[in-house]
């Protein structure tokens, strides 16, 4: 009876009555209704008043909708899930008039399905019933135009489990939580209040369990830092302040304890940390030296008359900034110091020192004062910590790596002062690990805001026409769509750099180092870009605090300075690409180095064939290995020619330093093809591994996005190096404009897939319309 064998399965499998085509006239308004909210008795009396007028729904065929019209059993999302596929199935291809109306779309629907003609349903008495329901359930039609729009093309539930990793359990433990009413969003609070907030927060945080769960499992912890990471991503789905105070608690103050401590120490400390029973901090930028961590002038004396170190602050530019939850909260803090026996300076240590007592009053010699109200992050109590001779024990040096007899006597374990100075810092590289993850959700938070946005506002019509979704502007896709790919390639690409930081953890490892500064670089430079363009495709909503932008782009903000400027890291991460072409091509390796040179020398022979440099077929350009072999040479020419560059300078007697310094752009260039060369690397293998080939596809249209779109937004480089000529350049910008578009169609799926609850959301013009 009904068109198609799939549709009657669907209709049979959900539970609606297959014996009379004509209540698929019913099946719009009811499916609306149920995703609108619960349905209340009176407004199920008012369906029932107004179907008398429908001659042919009569007891018996109302006996088979109960339950659909049952308000004490509502149906299941499965249920409902169901039924939009119906309707999308049975809408495919009718005219865009049936979207005015969900009477007119029932009708529609009614007459394909094989339940009376054109003329039957265009009956005023029959229309006018319809109509007649719509109305008096007072629903909001034009929320509900997208009704006939594709559905996913793969499972959602499937790619949201691969987007949640090992650790999906823990994040979703923890956005179970935020979603309770404690944790609801409040505009306008002064900032005192907000402070509080957050800090009350946390400690609800801590009590669930989640501040020790990286600490070893006799401190209450499960010794299993993956879980702190995936508690940090999950947290900043909600919002950053609650992160950051978390990460400097559990993360860099306690982590700092736990790595750079001996078991005294974790014994002493570690428990009251993870419960929050020990507020702390984490005391290392200076006010004069920044991301210089190696020139702090902030010194930790030696006394062995007394066995005391004494932590003083010799210059205004020696006081501790921006030290979170120092300005209200901290009882404690890690200090890094220059430790000084004598006339020797055995170069930066770390200290706990005390900051205030248990009844909160300063330690005396202790100063801080409040930083004041910042850009972002208002919840987070950061302070401005200046020491005057403060003696603490000798028991307080963090002594994993080094350590200090009672006669002054000083040994590390460490062969060299570049691993004493590496170990320091280690704690350093777990919080960028932690701030390119929630960066990540940043952004995800804000796509999905923007991009459920963009699917439901309409503006602008042709000529006797509806007005179109926003969304269906090229415009407004080429602003989104490509973010939404590269939210996907660096959450792939993040969760690479947590399983390498993990299984390196503890070494002085390069390769994390690296990939840590400039994955968390991108990440969050990437954040910033994209919330502002997510704040400016919402328009004038998008600038209301309660659509969470202004939280967001605010909070972000800061991301690109916490745990390294990002211009300071990605400078780094030059250096050391500059450094490991430099071994590859030692004597001692000499054999490997030519070899590699020869296989770059022959591909790139290929690869600048006149030929290659001009195919523009959609496969060629959807190709891996085409989109992979063109991130790979870019990043090897900026090497080369970077190592070129600097050789000639030093040759004519130019300082190291100087030659750098007149390099720079080229280093930032380099540094930043090699973070895109990684991310592209992970998201190929990401689908390679990938078991469900409707997910796989779907995340292959996505790469091939986020690789053309970054092909072409460096396109000046490409043309001049002569790896692709202007056919190719025009035909790569069509086809990102077609990815754009095909993306589009999937794009409600897409950041469904990212499992963010509506409670956390918070902004209305984000949350999921079923």
């Amino acid at each position: 009876m009904m068109r198609g064998d799939d549709t009657e399965s669907r209709l049979q499998e959900s539970g609606w009555p297959t014996d009379d085509p004509r209540l698929l006239a019913l099946l719009p308004v009811i499916y609306v209704a149920w995703s609108d909210g619960d349905l209340t008795l009176d407004e199920w009396r008012l369906i029932a008043e107004r179907v008398e007028k429908l001659e042919w729904l009569d007891a018996s065929k109302l006996s088979l909708l109960d339950r659909w019209v049952n308000p004490d059993a509502p149906p299941a999302p499965g249920e409902l899930r169901n039924l939009l596929n119906v309707i999308r199935q049975l809408g495919e291809g009718l005219p865009e008039s049936t979207r005015e109306s969900l009477a007119d779309l029932g009708a529609e629907m009614a007459r394909v399905g094989g339940g009376g003609d054109e003329d039957y349903w265009n009956a005023p008495e029959i229309r006018g019933a319809l109509t007649d329901i719509e109305n008096a359930l007072g629903l909001d039609t034009s929320a509900f135009r997208e009704l006939l729009e594709p559905g996913a093309a793969f499972d959602v539930e499937v790619l949201s489990r691969l987007l949640g990793g090992h650790y999906r359990e823990t994040r979703k433990a923890v956005t179970d939580i935020l979603r309770d009413s404690k944790f609801r969003y409040k505009y306008g609070l002064d900032r005192a209040t907000y402070e509080a907030r957050v800090h009350g927060w946390l400690k609800d945080i801590a009590r669930h369990g989640f501040g020790s769960l990286g600490y070893p499992p006799q401190y209450g912890g499960k010794g299993d830092i993956g879980r702190f990471f995936a508690i940090f991503e999950a947290l900043g789905y909600h919002d950053l302040s609650l992160a950051i105070k978390f990460g400097v608690q559990f993360g860099l103050f306690g982590g700092s304890i736990n790595q750079l401590g001996t078991e005294r120490h974790r014994e002493k400390y570690l428990r009251d940390v993870g419960t929050l029973a020990l507020p702390g901090s984490y005391a290392m930028t200076e006010v004069g030296h920044g991301s210089n961590v190696r020139d702090i002038e902030t010194t930790a004396r030696y006394d062995a008359s007394t066995r005391e170190f004494v932590i003083h602050t010799p210059s205004d530019s020696a006081c501790k900034v921006f030290v979170g939850n120092a300005a209200r909260y901290a009882r404690i803090a890690t200090v890094f110091a220059r430790l000084q026996i004598g006339d020797e300076d055995h170069g930066i240590h770390a200290f706990l020192v005390p900051l205030r007592d248990i009844d909160e009053k300063l330690v005396r010699g202790v100063s801080i004062e409040d930083v004041g109200e910042k850009l972002g992050l208002n919840g987070v109590d950061n302070g401005i910590i200046s020491f005057d001779h403060v003696k603490i024990p000798r028991g307080n040096l963090l002594n994993r790596y080094a350590d200090v007899g009672e006669d002054g006597t000083y040994t590390a374990s460490h062969p060299t002062a570049e691993l004493g100075y590496f170990n320091m810092l280690s704690t350093l590289m777990g919080g960028r690990v932690g701030v390119a993850a929630v960066s990540v959700s940043a952004v995800k938070s804000g796509l999905t805001i923007a991009t459920r946005y963009g699917s439901r506002r309409r503006q602008f019509r042709p000529p006797g026409e509806p007005e179109v979704l926003i969304l269906d502007y090229r415009t407004h896709q080429r602003r989104l769509m490509p973010p939404l790919a590269t939210a996907y390639a660096l959450d792939f690409a993040v969760k690479h750099l947590v399983r390498t930081y993990l299984a390196h953890r503890g070494e002085m490892n390069r390769e994390v180092d690296v990939l840590a500064a400039g994955i968390k670089t991108y990440s969050t430079w990437f954040a910033v870009e994209t919330l502002q363009t997510c704040r400016e495709a919402c328009g004038g909503v998008g600038y209301l605090a309660v659509n969470r932008f202004a939280a967001l782009r605010a909070d972000a903000d800061v991301l690109t300075t916490i745990d390294g400027d990002n211009t300071m890291l990605m400078q780094l991460v030059a250096k050391e690409r500059l450094t490991e072409y430099r071994r590859q091509l030692d004597g001692a390796q000499l054999l490997g180095a030519l070899k590699s040179i020869t296989n770059r020398a022959t591909r790139a022979i290929t690869e600048l064939n006149p030929i290659v440099t001009r195919i523009a077929d959609e496969s060629h350009l959807r190709d891996s290995e085409f989109q992979l072999g063109a991130f790979r040479y870019r990043e090897e020419q900026h090497l080369i020619s970077l190592a070129r560059r600097l050789k000639k300078r030093i040759d004519l007697g130019i300082d190291s330093f100087t030659a750098f310094n007149q390099v720079q752009d080229h280093m930032m260039s380099l540094a930043n093809a090699y973070v895109e060369r990684v991310i592209l690397e992970q998201f190929i293998e990401t689908i390679d591994d990938c078991p469900e080939p409707d997910v796989g596809t779907m995340l292959e249209t996505l790469c091939d996005l986020f690789a053309l779109s970054r092909i072409e937004a460096d396109q000046g480089w490409f043309l001049e190096s002569g790896y692709i000529e202007r056919s190719k350049a025009r035909a790569i910008r069509r086809m990102v404009n077609s990815l754009c578009a095909e993306v589009r169609q999937q794009a409600i799926p897409l950041v469904d897939a990212f499992a963010i609850p509506d409670e956390l959301i918070g902004a209305p013009i984000g949350r999921s319309a079923s």
